[in-house]
């Protein structure tokens, strides 16, 4: 780490957020308490948040903030756009799996009777908006996990360069933004790791700006009634994804919309989601149960090491 940087990394959103900031160190403790205020609006876990009081206002009108109601509102453009790939509406299902309580508490998610399992998600069709206000439909509910810590990560690092640091990089729990000056040379470095063995990096990638998201099934999971369950669900079914993807990255200009992109292209499956990531224009990794690469637009672009290369892995941004 240059001379010029500081970082810092602490819990949050279910995760780790890891921050490196180029400039005043100091910007260190307005990026934490950021994070903090923005997960008390937005965790599903928290009875007291906005989006809690979203999801229990009952077919109401309820009133947001312009953070919770922009968060909100891209939440749903990414599910018209993605053709429903991309829902929020899934929460539900979810609950139904087993995924009822925070990962980063104790103990793990359970099973829960709360929703039949196998129902396919309502949709964001009847969600409506007026001014900074939001209705769901009765019986409608949301989940703002992963482009939450996506859009967290869009708001911090823009927050942070407006505050006067010169080169920024948050990491939302593997939601990627990085903007400005790095602390050495012309690029961030930023590891894209093996899911399938977490102490090795499948690639790692050199951005002067911009975004990277990787989506998994090989993470957040948890047994119901002997059956393997993971956090990724099929709107269309309402039951946990299965295919031949277990792992989609994705390279764009902000982090919630990589996310979105990456959640998407694991639900399409590889034929399909490499066809969504190309339609989109971004760089994309879909990396398939036997462990086969398949990159997607102009990923190769963005490849600074892989374990191919001749010399050592550099370390990463974040």
């Amino acid at each position: 780490m240059a001379a010029n940087a500081a970082e810092t990394s602490f819990p949050a959103m279910g995760s780790r957020t890891h921050v490196i900031v180029v400039g005043d160190p100091k910007l260190l403790g307005m990026a934490r308490s950021r994070v903090e205020e923005l997960e008390a609006r937005w965790s599903r876990f928290r009875p007291d948040s906005e989006l809690s009081a979203l999801n229990a206002a009952d077919g109401a009108w309820c009133a947001l903030s312009p953070l919770t109601f922009a968060l909100v509102s891209k939440a749903v453009l990414a599910w018209d756009v993605t053709g429903g790939l991309f829902d929020p509406t899934i929460l539900p299902a979810l609950e139904a799996a087993g995924y009822v309580g925070s990962f980063a508490a104790s103990p793990p998610p359970s099973p829960t009777s709360a929703a039949p399992e196998g129902r396919p998600a309502p949709g964001c069709t009847d969600i409506e908006f007026d001014g900074h206000r939001v209705r769901l439909p009765r019986g409608v509910r949301i989940d703002l996990g992963g482009i939450g810590k996506g859009f967290a990560a869009d708001v911090l690092v823009s927050e942070l360069i407006e505050a006067g640091a010169h080169g920024v990089c948050v990491n939302m729990g593997g939601d990627l933004r990085v903007s400005g000056a790095p602390p050495d040379g012309v690029a961030w470095t930023v590891a894209v790791a093996d899911e399938a063995n977490p102490q090795r990096d499948r690639a790692q990638l050199a951005l002067s700006e911009g975004a990277v998201a990787t989506s998994t099934r090989l993470r957040r999971r948890w047994q119901q009634d002997g059956q393997h369950r993971h956090h990724l669900i099929d709107p269309t079914t309402g039951t946990c994804t299965h295919n031949d993807v277990d792992t989609v990255s994705v390279i764009a200009a902000e982090s919630h919309w990589a996310e979105v992109l990456a959640k998407s292209a694991l639900v399409a499956g590889v034929t399909a989601g490499t066809g969504l990531l190309h339609t989109w224009g971004v760089a994309g990794l879909l990396v398939t149960e036997d462990g086969a690469a398949h990159p997607a637009g102009p990923w190769k672009e963005f490849v600074a090491w892989t374990p191919n290369s001749i010399g050592t892995s550099p370390g990463p941004a974040g």
